[in-house]
């Protein structure tokens, strides 16, 4: 046999053998899903199907391969058609063998320019998808969402504050503009593709929106994963929204400026609030069911649970900084504050001067009333109960004649009612008289009515907050206010069936009889009442020249409540010393005091505001713990 003969029949011989071999079920395994995963390709191909319904199965059959090549060693080729062998027929037969290896070199040539195309598109592809991503990623800490960087004062816009709008501005005029607010995330939903926040800022709430979209057409991209990021920011965080201002078709429920909402391009939290909330704002911003009474004693226990969704009022003081965010704190304190202005505006205009008088004392600044004492360099000393002293001595005998002071007022009375404090601010005024005291009383009623007249004109939206979690109804007042003596003011009590003696002090229930009874014979909540049992008032307080029992004092009250206590004073030395003495009081305390009087000193009368009361009272609210920011009672000195 030729040599040809020779390879030809050797080749026979090793393929018999390998098909006699015994084949590895696993490889013919993959060899049937690879040959059907290729016919369902050729098959879609030939229906003309998008490759998006056959890439999958290539995909899958290119694994299949790859398992292959590890389990035999070789790349996987399809089985073709044996075919028998043909004897050789000289130089035609050899002709012919060389054609088909070109024709197979071409095929894998072919074949493998196809293979590094594809292969060159699929980096192309990973490198645009990682591009994507890493812009997306850029842009979520830099342009469109995410945390801010601290703000550490690093930088100065060119606009500075002006970029911000501020929540209370935005009105439906605003249409179409862009602005950019801060403020509390007060609630946060998803709903699909879109996001619905509530931001607070003070006492006001906008809804803001965004919508999952691709952009175009000069809208801004607002991508799936900004969408998460809004809904996932912890509550009360500090965010930042820009957006462009729209008019709902409706009226935005829940909100204060419901007439605009905003739809976001941009959303970064500026500062996130970490640590889990003592309650929820929601529950905070409830309204009364229950009317309380502003009277009696206050249970610091019985106020501390927080049951059937409202907060108790010991778990809100202990939580204080974020009890003040809610709309009727946040109103109740700025009402407080224009108290004072109206208080000083008035006074000022009235030529009163403000003065700031000490607070460390070598001796208790009233009888009768306890004081914290304290080591002043081994010396004892207390805190300042009362500027009485002070302003008497500036007004009457330092020459300024009308001063007045607002500053801190301290009482170590372990009194746990819902009306006392061991430290509230005082509003002092002392005005020297030239025949009567009633000089006095016309300055305080002419003060009152411009303080309540202010406060109707410009904190309008404060005192509506205020009434929608804590109802009440406004405060009855004359434009000439209401004067009557304690014997008027016992006698209506005596009438109405309740026993009280003419010279017996008032209790605070008898107190808030006598103010319903006012309240219904002369339609105001506001009065004043004269003419007090000497036996109750302070040493320094004038005696009545008609009626010994009685003095020239006086109290005003809101509601039925006493607000605001004075008199005119004793100028005269003698009679200061033997009413310090008849009080119990060691004249020596107070020597610096009575000897001011010495050299000269004017008539004069005053009185002692309780800013605190004076707002709880005029906003119906239930206790005194209400109208002070950070209350201080016999039990709390925290935070």
């Amino acid at each position: 046999p030729s040599k040809r003969q020779q390879n030809i029949t050797k080749t026979d011989i090793m393929s018999t053998e390998e098909a006699a071999a015994p084949a590895d079920p696993a490889v013919v395994e993959l060899t049937n899903q690879i040959a059907s995963l290729g016919t369902s390709i050729v098959e879609a191909k030939k229906a003309k199907q998008p490759k998006e319904e056959w890439d999958p199965f290539l995909k899958q059959m290119l694994a299949l391969k790859i398992q292959y090549k590890e389990k035999t060693g070789k790349d996987f080729h399809a089985p073709s058609k044996k075919e028998e062998p043909k004897n050789p027929k000289g130089e035609n037969t050899q002709a012919a063998s060389d054609k088909n290896k070109e024709k197979r070199a071409k095929k894998a040539a072919e074949k493998a320019a196809k293979e590094e195309k594809k292969r060159k598109q699929r980096e192309e592809r990973e490198t645009r998808e990682r591009e994507k991503l890493e812009k997306l990623n850029g842009a979520s800490n830099e342009d469109v969402f995410g945390d801010a960087p601290m703000i550490q004062s690093r930088t100065k816009s060119a606009e500075g504050v002006s970029r911000w709008t501020k929540i209370g501005d935005l009105t439906k005029d605003m249409e179409g503009k862009e602005v950019l607010v801060r403020g509390f995330l007060h609630t946060s939903r998803g709903v699909g593709k879109m996001s619905f926040v509530l931001l607070r800022s003070s006492l006001y709430t906008v809804q803001c929106v965004a919508f999952e979209s691709k952009g175009g057409n000069g809208k801004p991209e607002i991508p799936s994963a900004m969408i998460k990021y809004m809904t996932g920011v912890p509550v009360e965080s500090i965010v930042d929204a820009y957006g462009t201002v729209t008019v709902p078709e409706k009226p935005v429920e829940g909100a204060t400026q419901s007439a605009v909402e905003i739809q976001v391009h941009k959303f970064h939290c500026v500062h996130k609030a970490t640590a889990a909330m003592p309650f929820q704002m929601e529950d905070a911003c409830r309204p009364d069911l229950v009317r309380e009474t502003d009277i009696g004693a206050y249970d610091h226990d019985a106020n501390n649970a927080s049951e059937g969704g409202r907060v108790g009022q010991e778990t809100r003081l202990d939580h204080r900084w974020i009890d003040l965010r809610t709309p009727a704190n946040q109103s109740i304190f700025r009402v407080q504050s224009m108290v004072c202005t109206l208080f000083r505006e008035y006074l000022l205009a009235q030529n009163f001067i403000e003065i700031h008088t000490p607070k460390l004392l070598s001796g208790a600044s009233e009888g009768g009333a306890d004081v914290f004492t304290l080591d002043y360099f081994g010396k004892p000393a207390c805190l300042s109960m009362s500027p009485q002293l002070h302003k008497q001595m500036a007004a009457a005998c330092g020459g300024f004649e009308r001063v007045f002071e607002i500053g801190p007022v301290f009482r170590a009375e372990n009194s746990n009612t819902r009306r006392h404090l061991c430290e509230f601010t005082g509003m002092d005024l002392e005005m020297a008289i030239s025949e009567h005291y009633d000089e006095v009383l016309d300055v305080l009623g002419d003060l009152f009515v411009h303080i309540f007249d202010g406060l109707k004109e410009k904190c309008g939206q404060e005192i509506e907050r205020v009434r929608e979690q804590h109802g009440f109804d406004d405060l009855q007042y004359l434009r000439k206010t209401l004067k009557i003596d304690y014997a008027t003011g016992c006698k209506l009590l005596r009438e109405a069936g309740v026993e009280q003696g003419d010279y017996d002090d008032l209790s605070t229930e008898n107190e808030k009889k006598l103010g319903g009874i006012v309240k219904e014979k002369y339609n105001t909540d506001f009065y004043i009442m004269d003419k007090y049992p000497l036996s109750v008032r302070p040493f320094y307080t004038m005696p009545d020249p008609n009626n010994p029992k009685l003095s020239n004092s006086y109290d005003v009250f809101i509601r039925g409540q006493e607000i605001l206590s004075g008199a005119q004073r004793v100028h005269e030395p003698k009679l200061i010393e033997e009413r310090a003495q008849e009080w119990g009081i060691d004249v020596a305390t107070i020597s610096s005091y009575v000897d001011s009087f010495r050299n000269g000193a004017l008539p004069h009368g005053g009185g002692g505001i309780g800013l605190e009361r004076v707002v709880m009272l005029y906003l119906g609210l239930p206790n005194i713990r209400k109208s002070s920011m950070f209350p201080r009672d016999p039990r709390r000195l925290i935070p």
